[in-house]
């Protein structure tokens, strides 16, 4: 298991580099955008962008992954296609070539013939990363990798990355809006048991070096397996106040139902890994959706690295069926084996019941107590 979350975080490094340069490159960022449509678009949106980057960064971490264990390479899943259509109207199948030039070549068909910005992506793709964390050497845990499956979310909310500011100021350390919350997120499952496994989280835009002003990354870590939990991160404190993360158009009467509970301390962010990450940061005590507009590829990875620290996702429909029922300990999480039966495109794999992300018992049952009697 060391050796896949090094492999992991290795492709998660490479994808925040893509990611970054795609994002600093202002000529070459305006070539990156398709927009998404039919089946493929995401409903909560009007306007649901597919970049490059986005297709780039699933197709390394599959390559790259999959090179090294080739027993995940039929089973590593991303929310992209990696269909591509260019300004030609040409539609290029984008892929890692076994070698640089050829990628190049490749990418130059994608980006309008566009050599130096081709050159530019295929030397970040094609370069190797070594990590140096020595946390890495202790993890001590078998797991048969034959057995499991990965989703990749490449960057997670995609219209904040496209649009979003690097200078946005956080509010108590979240961040409302920005560049901020566009992570690269990696889930691995059991692929009988549906239960996530190994999740990574990557910032690709953590922070701003001086004095090149180029973003750094940063990159946290969970295992949760047959009762070993280890993570690059500690649990979060109990805070006195307790703090709950919203998308900023919730339902207004969920907003509500919540108001009794949590007061003012009622926080509003994008982008679903970067809520969950607050919960697994202790920066909020709960994220709660009411819709089914998350992915398994959005809370794969994030869920596996909140079970280590002690908590969990759950299906917010689900669960308040369970509550209703009497039954208010091991209410049901989400699983990730399994399509929404009847569903097609990216609505296979909705989470459509809604989400509670949470690390302590005690703050799930508080919302799931509060929610019963208004949904």
């Amino acid at each position: 298991m060391a050796t896949l979350l090094k492999s992991l975080l290795a492709a998660s490094e490479k994808a925040a580099n893509i990611a970054q340069l795609c994002r600093q490159e202002e000529a070459l960022f305006s070539l990156l955008i398709e927009e998404k449509k039919g089946v493929d678009k995401n409903k909560k949106f009007l306007q649901d962008f597919k970049t490059l980057a986005d297709v780039l960064i699933q197709e390394v971490i599959k390559h790259d992954v999959g090179k090294e264990f080739p027993e995940l390479q039929d089973h590593i899943r991303g929310e992209e296609s990696n269909k591509f259509e260019n300004g030609l109207g040409e539609t290029v199948v984008v892929q890692v070539c076994p070698t640089q030039q050829e990628t190049a070549a490749l990418l130059q068909k994608v980006l309008d013939r566009k050599q130096a910005a081709a050159e530019l992506l295929a030397a970040a793709i094609h370069r190797e990363v070594v990590l140096s964390d020595p946390a890495l050497d202790k993890v001590a845990v078998t797991i048969p990798t034959d057995s499991m499956a990965v989703w990749i979310d490449p960057i997670d909310s995609t219209n904040q990355y496209i649009r979003g500011r690097g200078d946005v100021t956080p509010v108590d350390g979240i961040y409302p809006s920005g560049l901020h919350s566009a992570l690269v997120l990696i889930g691995v499952y059991h692929r009988h048991s549906g239960e996530p496994v190994l999740g990574i989280i990557n910032e690709p835009f953590f922070q701003e070096g001086q004095p090149a002003r180029r973003w750094q990354s940063k990159y946290h870590w969970g295992i949760s397996y047959r009762g070993t939990n280890l993570s690059s991160l500690s649990q979060p404190l109990l805070r006195a106040a307790p703090r709950v993360v919203l998308s900023s158009n919730e339902k207004v009467v969920l907003q509500k139902a919540l108001a009794p509970l949590y007061g003012e301390q009622l926080c509003f962010a994008s982008g679903a890994g970067y809520k969950m990450l607050c919960v697994a940061l202790g920066l909020a005590d709960a994220y709660v959706l009411s819709e089914g507009s998350t992915f398994k590829w959005d809370s794969c990875g994030p869920h596996a690295i909140l079970r280590a620290l002690g908590g969990g996702i759950v299906d917010l429909a689900e669960a308040l069926k369970a509550w209703r029922a009497g039954q208010h300990t091991l209410l049901p999480e989400l699983s990730y084996n399994q399509p929404v039966q009847g569903a097609v495109g990216a609505e296979c794999w909705a989470n459509q019941g809604g989400i509670v992300a949470y690390v302590y018992q005690e703050h799930l049952e508080a919302v799931m107590a509060t929610l019963v009697d208004a949904f």
